[in-house]
């Protein structure tokens, strides 16, 4: 199998800047992939940073639009593989005013690393025979896989991490400064003392209705109040 002999190739930073065509603007979000199935996204600055194998390729993706893959071997400058997308700056402009749309968000970056949300523990399976071939064994891949025992640490990480980060930003999504300012008199630090310590949890979050929301927000507030007297 190609698991077994493959060498292990060196691994290496990635990094550099992504900007629109006009390459006056950064892009922030951009998501930044390799085929070996690790991923990131560029910061508020436009700058990434991504762990790769000398055999792998990269590329980019936003707005749904995917660039062509990079070969890492062909990177001159692996430190500063700067790149322009086909996005106008009054795209761009317009894209920064729109509010964001976290259903849109949420199915792009499964979209965008569904091989890890997709990964599931290597086990033990067996394997149909082949045309003209006899019996049933063991699947050879899987069984390979089972032992490759750091690979499967951190592609099963990875996964945990990418739920976790999905998982905030739906509670970020409903429990929102508009939506306590409407049911409390809060602002400035106090605002930010109290989303921090009556942040809800994602079971909560995610079962609640608008109404059970709404009071549990007013029943929070009255208790924060009532601490602090």
């Amino acid at each position: 199998s190609s698991a077994v002999a493959m060498p292990a190739s060196a691994q290496l930073r990635l990094r550099g800047t992504v900007y629109d065509m006009s390459r006056t603007q950064t892009l922030p979000g951009v998501s930044v992939l390799s085929t070996s199935g690790l991923g990131t996204s560029t910061d508020s600055a436009g700058n990434y940073l991504i762990l790769v194998r000398e055999t792998d390729s990269v590329w980019f993706s936003y707005l749904n639009k995917p660039t062509p893959k990079y070969p890492v071997r062909a990177v001159y400058n692996p430190n500063g593989f700067d790149i322009a997308l086909h996005v106008p700056v009054t795209e761009l402009k317009e894209v920064r005013i729109m509010p964001r749309n976290y259903k849109f968000d949420s199915a792009q970056n499964r979209q965008d690393y569904a091989k890890i949300f997709d990964y599931r523990k290597p086990g033990l399976r067996i394997s149909a025979p082949q045309s003209g071939g006899f019996g049933v064994g063991l699947d050879l891949d899987e069984l390979i896989n089972v032992f490759r025992f750091k690979r499967n640490r951190r592609l099963q990480a990875f996964q945990d991490r990418l739920l976790q980060e999905e998982q905030d930003k739906f509670i970020d999504h409903r429990f929102t400064k508009a939506l306590i300012r409407k049911i409390t008199d809060l602002s400035g630090p106090s605002m930010d003392q109290f989303m921090k310590e009556y942040r809800p949890s994602y079971e909560f979050t995610q079962y609640a209705s608008d109404y059970e929301f709404a009071e549990y927000i007013q029943l929070a507030w009255r208790e924060y109040v009532q601490r602090r007297r």
